[in-house]
């Protein structure tokens, strides 16, 4: 598999000691989050593997144990397409949290939607990790220096978020489109959160990890497989990610948008073509606009009131 040369999970927390500090890590059975977990438990964080599969959760934590001779990390079950779940892994946290990976995620699946209407990326994606976030908020308060990092994608480029398409079950299911609403508005809730919570210490940021050849992309087509260039492994992928969670130097990363371990640059207006990762580059305007940030944040607060 080609990789691109890139700093590695390890490379970015270099002399970093997250000793004392806390860290959930969602998604983390798996792929990306597994490596992410890997890093931060290497650096001293006590981490906890929030997943679906709680005995897939389980071997993982003992193989990070194994390979790192740290802490060994915990278990929480949640499963982001349940509402219940979603509230009682929130509710079964106790103490401060100092790091929030939200790193699970699905992409392009065939068509589903939770009894509530929602489709299941934007509710795995987005939604689900908003609920969590925010009834976690009291333990990120209590952190006193807490950060949240947000698992978007370039593919967000591809569209905006409409908030009076997000349950309307007549309009045609198009995968993609429906991705990178999901993308877009992690990319917002990061906007948003920073506005209200910096004050407090709390930072919030966004980042797309790069292509990484994961069992993400179990749907997408071959072609496009084969014709993506510049895949990178899981420890590169997991640099950015475990950067903003860990590493004194994004101290300022709140309400923004990192890929390659920076800030993105504004995306230039063109043609989008999967098979060339360069016209897939920057953040899109409508990524960021205060206004949609704000308007997506009180329509999440209404759709997940009653959770």
């Amino acid at each position: 598999m080609p990789t691109t040369p890139f700093p590695t999970s390890t490379d970015v927390l270099a002399g970093v000691d997250l000793s004392g500090r806390r860290a959930l890590v969602t998604g983390a059975s798996s792929g990306l989050g597994v490596e992410i977990a890997r890093a931060l438990t290497a650096a001293g964080a006590e981490v906890t593997l929030a997943v679906r599969d709680v005995t897939a959760g389980h071997a993982t934590a003992d193989r990070i144990h194994a390979s790192t001779g740290r802490v060994q990390p915990h278990v929480l079950a949640l499963d982001l397409m349940s509402p219940g779940s979603v509230a009682a892994a929130a509710a079964a946290w106790s103490g401060p949290l100092d790091v929030l990976v939200a790193n699970a995620g699905i992409m392009v699946p065939p068509e589903t939607r939770t009894p509530e209407g929602f489709e299941s990326q934007f509710m795995t994606n987005y939604l689900g990790h908003f609920a969590l976030v925010t009834r976690l908020l009291p333990a990120l308060r209590a952190a006193g220096d807490a950060r949240v990092v947000l698992a978007s994608s370039n593919a967000h480029l591809l569209g905006p978020v409409d908030l009076d398409a997000l349950t309307d079950t007549t309009r045609p299911y198009e995968p993609w489109s429906a991705y990178a609403v999901s993308k877009t508005a992690l990319i917002l809730f990061a906007v948003e959160a920073h506005r209200r919570w910096a004050a407090e210490g709390i930072t919030v940021s966004a980042y797309n990890p790069g292509f990484i050849a994961t069992g993400l992309q179990r749907n997408m087509p071959a072609e496009v497989l084969a014709a993506t260039t510049g895949l990178r492994s899981l420890a590169e992928g997991a640099a950015t990610p475990v950067f903003l969670a860990g590493s004194p130097a994004a101290a300022d990363a709140g309400g923004r948008y990192f890929e390659d371990l920076a800030v993105a640059a504004p995306a230039v207006d063109e043609e989008r073509d999967m098979s060339r990762p360069d016209t897939f580059r920057g953040v899109a305007p409508f990524a960021t606009d205060p206004a949609a940030a704000a308007a997506l944040w009180e329509y999440s607060e209404r759709a997940t009131r009653d959770w």
